[in-house]
């Protein structure tokens, strides 16, 4: 269950398809996104297809076509999308289409298009199911930075997830069981439609498939420490601290000094071999294998500055291609780790972080109360970091009959955070706080007692606290060893329990992050008879979360922090 490769495998077959000849695609900007994801624009146009065009675009509607060329399309099959593509049959601008829809299409649809190609140009339509972000091979996102509206699903993302998750199953040919958390309405009602889409169309659902898949689907307010928390392995960090979205990350908005060629840089697995060997690597292993990158680049560079005789000339334009491409990738990831590197100093990530790890980890009011006043009182730490810090403290300590959660606010207030900030820890606590998590989170008994990991590598980082795991990882663990109860995560319909599946898919529903990626990657290492699949309406960092969190809470009221006694204006 490789979704990258399940991807790439439509787009080679969607170039290689039609008849060979220069082309140009067709998209619209969701689908534009799928394919950017697993190939870059220079390995689209090895397949001759040399011009990317956009449906949805002003300047395309505007533009003139070339009656020798062939179209690939490649759409989304929305209402929006249908119409644009029969406003361009009735126009052609080019000699043939070849269309293709990211997901299953309506009889009556095609039947319009049918009808709108009056001067035969359309030479296929069929569906290729790819209506997914494939992030990492063992990770996928649907792309909805929001899908709650309180506690009930927004109803367009409800039908875009059911969409990404049907197309998913049929690009993988599998058609799983489905369990749900139990006392989430939001996780049942979108089990619930998915049923009914493979009833429906069962004709497409009908695989020989050795032993039962699942698909197994959570709520993010179980578990809304993970998105909170300061990150250390690379992907991840990089999330946290830059941002990546769609796989490009904009060093600009960090360090507005960064020249042009690094103003936005690509980050993917599939083009960049440094990058896939160093994903799930930590902040001190990656200082260290940035390193030997320099030495090796160094050392291909000094080779290359003897040029004598007509034959170095031609053996250095040959390495010329890789030789650029190394040094273009020095650059990126020095640059990256550099902008990491600094805000880590200069915020007191470390100091943060330890704080971070112990209240995730550990239950010690007194202690974590005095050691984040202690960080509240330090002008470094940023004010969304001590926000962060206190909405950590909440939720663990909600029901502590001690705790001083008006009091931390107020000191956040004397620090001029922003009331966005400050109100977003009750928010927090309506959305996810002990009242709307079905599982134990701060299970003391079998919490994970920090240990310091030493790091080497980068200098002035010595350890970094890393045990917290998430809530996924436990239930993850229940459900390798046969004992997820069923009570808390139960079937769809009729359907029961025939024995531990071998291939799982966990759709998250409030989005995923990437350290239960992380999770999910150790996971498929330490049990390889299971192969198991991430999913989720987005791939959050604490700042995405946060977000969705304000979206979610901005039309409820205060039901569940009435006690704590905090004015806002």
């Amino acid at each position: 269950m490789n979704v990258i490769s399940a991807v790439k495998a439509y787009v080679l077959k969607m170039t290689e398809e039609s008849e060979p000849g220069m082309k140009v695609l067709l998209m619209d900007k969701e689908t534009t996104s799928v394919v950017s994801m697993v190939y870059g624009q220079s390995e689209i146009q090895q397949k001759e297809v040399f011009l990317l065009e956009r449906i949805d675009s002003a300047n395309y509607r505007h533009s003139t076509g070339l009656r020798y060329l062939k179209c690939l399309v490649f759409l989304r099959p929305t209402a929006q999308n249908i119409e644009a593509l029969c406003n361009e049959l009735r126009k052609p601008k080019y000699g043939a289409y070849y269309i293709y829809f990211s997901n299953i299409i309506a009889k009556a649809d095609i039947k319009v298009i049918a009808e709108h190609d009056e001067q035969e140009v359309v030479k296929e339509v069929q569906e290729f199911y790819m209506d997914y972000l494939a992030v990492n091979p063992h990770l996928f996102s649907v792309g909805l930075p929001v899908c709650f509206n309180g506690t009930s699903w927004i109803s367009t993302a409800l039908q875009r997830s059911v969409q990404g998750i049907v197309s998913l199953l049929l690009s993988l040919k599998k058609a799983p069981l489905i369990r749900y958390q139990a006392n989430s309405s939001a996780c049942r009602e979108l089990a619930g439609r998915i049923d009914e889409v493979m009833n429906k169309e069962s004709s497409l659902f009908s695989y020989g498939q050795n032993g039962q898949p699942l698909l197994l689907i959570l709520d993010r307010r179980d578990d809304p420490i993970t998105p909170l928390l300061n990150q250390w392995t690379y992907q991840a960090m990089v999330h946290e601290l830059l941002t990546i979205n769609n796989n490009r990350v904009n060093l600009l908005n960090v360090n507005p000094s960064v020249s042009k060629e690094l103003s936005e840089v690509v980050l993917s697995a599939e083009q960049d071999i440094f990058y896939a060997k160093n994903i799930f690597m930590n902040y001190g292993e990656i200082g260290q294998n940035i390193k030997q990158l320099m030495d090796q680049f160094q050392a291909k560079a000094k080779s290359h500055q003897k040029i004598e005789s007509i034959s170095d000339m031609k053996n250095f334009v040959e390495a010329y291609p890789q030789f650029k491409k190394l040094s273009g990738n020095v650059t990126k990831h020095v640059t990256v780790v550099g902008e990491l590197s600094s805000m880590v100093n200069k915020y007191y990530l470390l100091d943060v972080s330890e704080v971070e790890q112990e209240i995730s980890s550990q239950n010690d009011h007194s202690s974590h109360l005095q050691s984040i006043k202690k960080l509240l009182n330090n002008d470094k730490v940023r004010n969304f970091d001590a926000v962060k810090l206190v909405m950590l403290y909440s939720l663990r300590y909600q029901n502590h009959s001690n705790n001083d959660i008006a009091g931390l606010i107020n000191v956040l207030k004397k620090r001029h955070v922003s009331e966005t900030l400050t109100k977003n820890i009750i928010n927090l606590l309506e959305y996810a706080g002990s009242h709307a998590r079905q599982s134990d989170l701060f299970n003391v008994e079998n919490a994970v007692k920090i240990t310091k990991r030493f790091f080497k590598g980068l200098s002035g980082v010595d350890n970094v606290y890393t045990q917290h795991k998430p809530l996924l990882h436990d239930t993850l663990e229940e459900l390798v060893k046969g004992r997820l109860r069923e009570s808390l995560y139960p079937y769809v319909g009729n359907q029961s329990n025939t024995g531990r599946p071998q291939d799982i898919i966990v759709f998250i529903v409030g989005g995923t992050t990437y350290e239960e990626s992380l999770t999910v990657h150790s996971f498929n290492k330490s049990y390889p008879s299971f192969n198991i699949l991430l999913g989720g309406t987005y791939v959050h960092n604490s700042t995405s979360f946060l977000e969705e969190v304000e979206y979610a809470t901005r039309n409820t009221s205060r039901i569940h922090t009435r006690n704590i006694h905090v004015r806002f204006e």
